[in-house]
């Protein structure tokens, strides 16, 4: 007995996602076969759910149609057993029923109360099929019934017999028998369909075939011009050519003797001299109706015709390209090997480019200098007036020029900048071009040569007026001194007279340091040792150092340097240094140390003259050398003695500067022994330290007999004369 169940709600299948992209993928001849399959399965399925459909329509209808008949018929045969009771009448009458047609399911009849006499089923009658198909109004009823064997066209019946209801013939047939006919023709539908798409599918194939192996030539001959082959023929030559059957002779075609150019695709390329009938004619010559095919070889003659013009443009491209790049290398060369200072703006002021000399000089690299603005480069001062300037060059539109210091990297620097507005092919600023260059060493130049003008001129004044004051300052001195016998040395007269006595010696002095200063005075050089020199000198003066609470601290090179020099003006020098030394610390006393060290390697001996008094101000420090500056108070001191003792140095090809306060360096390069003489560092000043180098006399050999001679000469020179302070 088959199951009767509710319909069930059928779900579709949505198409997955990457069908639409595998079918991309595929390759075009796969695309064409899968088409035309395509194509002949959808009329296959059109075709056979059309027919299927209408015939399935047309068998239902008639089966609808049989299944009323024979419930109407068994109904009225059924009438005359209904009224006499006969049981077995009624059971033969549907048993034959069900026998007459295999779509029959079942089939039995009820009286008017609805109790089943006869039934077809041979397991039991099912209760609840009474109920699936009620007959209102006595009327013929028609309904579907799913059951576990598949749907069923259920037909009820009404007995009648005089007008009056005698009872109900249900008659069940099975749709599934109904549409079996039409399940065989679509099965011939199918069947048809398959030897169809198979001959279309070869079919599709050998065209699919035929098709891309055009294209697939045409495909490796674009990979060719890919890899830089561009002489690739992907559509066949002419047997003919044009220039060669029309004889037209005219040589500006760029076709013209090219057999690799077709002339229906240069014509577009004629000149102007070129009547528009030659042009016109080009396609309908006989060439072109023999050479033209479909649109595949019109593709490739196209890609021919391109592969060829890339050729020439490649060509002249890179004949170009040659070109630039050795401009470009040029450009690079001269901005890379170039002092000046170069680089490009936008109109924002923002870094576009910059040379090898900016970079370096900023400590940054071209790469993290781009997009940033000289505020980002820059001290404010220093950033806001480029910025200014670079801002009037593009407002005005006009070259600017000036002067800017530059503090940035330790020390000042003067540049002259130049900004140049840079215009586009049309004539539009779209950028600025900066150009600094270095006129730090320029402006010192000319400070030296004023200073060497001034320092020319004060000589020139200070060597007319040493001579001039001279005469009249001997007879002063020499009255003063011959007045002295004639008073007594007991009253005031004799000393006002010594008082003028030494005032003129101080006024001589004064005098000789003019006279020294102009360098009117004739040296007289020779070889000595330089450590007899410095220690004479310091013998003389330490007696009366000691005196002041000055120690001086002597650190000599034993090597016994020999120099090339004047020894009374390089004595000179070395008290010069000491006094200054003394003067320093005249209130709070302190050591004065004296280092000397010989250096072979560089032809030079250097002499270290250093104090541990208060410093230098750093005001101070670039003034020291001139003629007539001094630190000390009025009356203390002529401001000459430096000037002097620069002059007597630069005479002696020397040089001598200074540096305070005093570096830590000079004192770790003392000897030990040096160090435990030195004040505790508590009660040492910043002091101040004179540098000052001589060259030697020649290649110094160290302990050469030469130089030990002429140091022990010297030695001894200086032992046999009497110890004596010279006067301040």
């Amino acid at each position: 007995m088959p199951d009767f169940k509710a319909p069930s709600r059928r779900i579709g299948f949505r198409p997955f996602a990457g069908v639409l992209r595998a079918v991309e993928r595929m390759k075009f001849r796969t695309k064409i076969a899968l088409g035309i399959s395509g194509i002949v399965i959808a009329m296959a399925i059109i075709f056979a759910v059309t027919l299927g459909e209408m015939a399935s329509r047309a068998v239902l209808s008639e089966g609808r149609k049989r299944g009323r008949t024979v419930a109407e018929n068994l109904a009225m045969r059924a009438a005359e057993p209904l009224i006499a009771d006969d049981l077995l009448r009624l059971k033969n009458l549907v048993d034959e029923l069900k026998k007459v047609s295999p779509d029959i399911v079942y089939a039995f009849i009820m009286d008017e109360s609805g109790n089943v006499l006869a039934h077809t089923f041979q397991n039991g009658f099912p209760v609840e099929l009474t109920e699936a198909n009620p007959i209102s109004d006595d009327n013929f009823s028609l309904v579907i019934v799913d059951t576990s064997a598949g749907y069923i066209y259920d037909f009820a019946a009404p007995v009648r017999l005089a007008g009056s209801n005698l009872g109900t013939v249900r008659l069940g047939l099975s749709r599934e028998q109904l549409l079996e006919p039409v399940s065989r023709l679509n099965v011939a539908v199918l069947a048809i369909s398959s030897v169809s798409l198979l001959i279309a599918l070869i079919a599709g194939l050998a065209f699919a075939h035929r098709v891309t192996r055009r294209i697939n030539l045409l495909k490796k001959h674009a990979e060719s011009v890919v890899m830089g082959n561009l002489d690739v023929q992907s559509a066949p030559l002419p047997t003919r050519h044009c220039w060669e059957c029309m004889n037209c002779n005219l040589t500006t075609c760029p076709a013209y003797g090219d057999p690799l150019r077709r002339c229906w695709y240069m014509a577009g390329h004629l000149d102007d001299n070129v009547p528009d009938s030659c042009v016109e004619s080009c396609r309908d010559c006989v060439i072109y109706r023999q050479n033209a095919g479909d649109e595949i070889q019109n593709l490739a003659e196209a890609f021919d015709v391109m592969s060829v013009t890339l050729n020439t443009h490649i060509k002249e491209l890179r004949e170009a390209e040659a070109n630039l790049r050795r401009q470009q290398e040029l450009l690079r060369t001269i901005m890379t090997v170039t002092p000046d200072f170069i680089a490009l703006f936008d109109n924002n002021l923002r870094y576009m480019s910059a040379n090898k000399a900016f970079t370096d000089f900023v400590h940054m690299p071209e790469e993290e200098i781009i997009g940033k603005t000289d505020e980002d480069l820059f001290a404010p001062e220093n950033a806001r007036r480029r910025a200014i300037e670079a801002r009037a060059a593009l407002e005005t539109d006009q070259v600017r020029k000036a002067e800017i210091s530059d503090t940035s990297n330790g020390g000042e620097r003067w540049f002259h900048v130049v900004w140049t507005p840079v215009r586009d092919s049309e004539g539009r600023t779209v950028g600025l071009l900066r150009t600094s260059r270095d006129m730090t060493e320029v402006r010192e130049y000319q400070e030296q040569l004023l200073h060497s003008q001034k320092m020319e001129s004060l000589g020139k004044l200070a060597g007319g007026v040493a001579h001039e004051i001279n005469t009249p300052l001997g007879v002063i001195l020499g009255y003063a001194q011959l007045l002295q016998d004639d008073v007594d040395h007991d009253s005031q007269i004799y000393k006002d007279l010594r008082t003028i006595e030494k005032q003129a010696k101080v006024c001589r002095q004064i005098v000789s340091d003019l006279l020294g200063f102009s360098r009117r005075a004739e040296s007289t050089k020779r070889e000595m040792c330089l450590n007899n020199s410095v220690m004479e000198v310091v013998t003389l003066v330490s007696h009366t150092f000691y005196l002041d609470h000055v120690e001086i601290i002597t650190d000599m090179d034993d090597r016994m340097p020999i120099i090339f020099g004047d020894p009374e003006k390089l004595k000179q020098v070395w008290i010069n240094l000491l006094n200054n030394a003394r003067d320093a610390m005249h209130e709070t006393g302190g050591a004065i140390i004296v280092k000397t060290r010989l250096y072979t390697p560089l032809q030079k001996v250097t002499i270290w003259v250093a104090d541990t008094g208060p410093g230098i101000p750093p005001d101070a420090m670039p003034k020291i050398f001139d003629p007539f500056f001094s630190t000390k108070a009025v009356g203390e001191g002529t401001g000459l003695g430096l000037s002097v003792s620069f002059g007597i140095i630069e005479d002696h090809d020397g040089s001598i500067e200074a540096t305070s306060p005093l570096p830590n360096s000079f004192f770790e390069s003392l000897t030990p022994q040096t160090q435990q003489k030195l004040p505790p560092p508590n009660d040492r000043g910043p002091g101040t330290v004179f540098v000052v180098d001589l060259p030697l006399d020649h290649e110094e050999s160290i302990d050469t007999p030469v130089s030990s001679s002429i140091c022990k000469q010297e030695q001894q020179e200086l032992d046999t004369e009497p110890a004596d302070t010279p006067a301040a």
